[in-house]
């Protein structure tokens, strides 16, 4: 019987890659493969979402998958590579997860967010993975409340832009066998712009912008477990379902002043300017139609308790 790679650090050898034992051996023996419990690589581990992630697959009981997680550098449960080095003699996944790329920095800095698109699918290849998730963003979109995956594109910012364009691109590789799903992701518990308010260990409140029903900023949410959730239940589908583009969210938009309460953060208000939007937020009937057993809905007190489970364990 085959068996599959766990999160074991691992070395090579004459004789291929072996397993040792690491940092990320709380997950669990090696277990015999079967079709119900995918192998999943998810690249980009060393950044803000791919920590996260990391902890929330360790505080996930029981484990919902064997999931590797590969770094260019620092802690990876691979020798560790970047995109213009894949080695060859990877361990087979079922899905490759490409968290590696750019979120700052100037125009031709974002554009290497399409160079990964070409490393993405490299490690598809030879890892044998018959399903490619690409990263994108909510960003794609721009302001709007509802949005699907039909919903016109008109990017506000830069990174926006980039992930338009890098969207773009995967839409022009070949399937030959490997199905490719950009992911436009909502906001995530942790890895967003709250997130240092939310985890500063001081009194200081969460300034917020107050609008004109007393309310502060409404987005679409995920927290780092649901999320997870989700990436699982995707390596379960059959890959021909994945869809070229999926929301992922929470069902129901999120108050950012509820999620700092549930942190046990007071608000600070401040006043709304031209430039502010209250409401940003996403359709997810597509992701409901596709994964009928996730369940969706989140209240502010689950995405906190999830989000600090994760960073617990990151």
């Amino acid at each position: 019987m085959n068996t599959i790679y766990s999160t074991y650090s691992l070395t090579r050898s004459r004789a291929g890659i072996q397993l040792k034992s690491g940092p990320y051996s709380r997950l669990g023996k090696i277990v015999p493969k079967t079709p119900h419990f995918p192998r999943i690589l998810v690249t980009g581990s060393n950044g803000r979402l791919g920590r996260l992630l990391r902890g929330a697959t360790l505080a996930a009981k029981p484990p919902l998958a064997q999931v590797l997680f590969a770094a260019r550098s620092g802690n990876s449960d691979i020798p560790a590579f970047d995109a213009q080095s894949i080695p060859s003699d990877l361990p087979p996944a079922d899905m490759v997860v490409g968290l590696w790329g750019v979120t700052s920095g100037s125009r031709a800095e974002l554009a290497q967010n399409t160079d990964l698109v070409s490393a993405t699918n490299t490690l598809a290849r030879l890892t044998g993975a018959s399903r490619v998730i690409h990263m994108s963003s909510a960003g794609v979109y721009g302001p709007g409340t509802d949005l699907s995956e039909h919903s016109p594109t008109k990017p506000a910012s830069d990174y926006g832009h980039a992930k338009m364009v890098m969207e773009a691109n995967v839409a022009q590789l070949e399937i030959e066998g490997v199905f490719h799903c950009c992911l436009r992701l909502a906001n995530v518990v942790g890895a967003d712009s709250l997130a240092p308010a939310l985890r500063a260990r001081n009194s200081q409140p969460v300034t917020l912008t107050r609008f004109q029903d007393g309310h502060g900023p409404r987005r679409s949410y995920v927290s780092p477990g649901h999320l997870l959730e989700i990436l699982c239940a995707l390596a379960q589908l059959p890959a021909d379902q994945l869809p070229p583009l999926l929301n992922v969210s929470a069902s129901a938009p999120i108050e950012m002043e509820a999620l700092a309460r549930a942190a046990g953060k007071d608000i600070a208000w401040k006043a709304r300017t031209p430039a502010d939007t209250q409401t940003v937020t996403l359709s997810t009937h597509r992701l409901a139609a596709l994964l009928p057993g996730v369940r969706l809905h989140k209240s502010a007190q689950d995405m906190i308790h999830d989000w600090q489970a994760s960073e617990a364990q990151a």
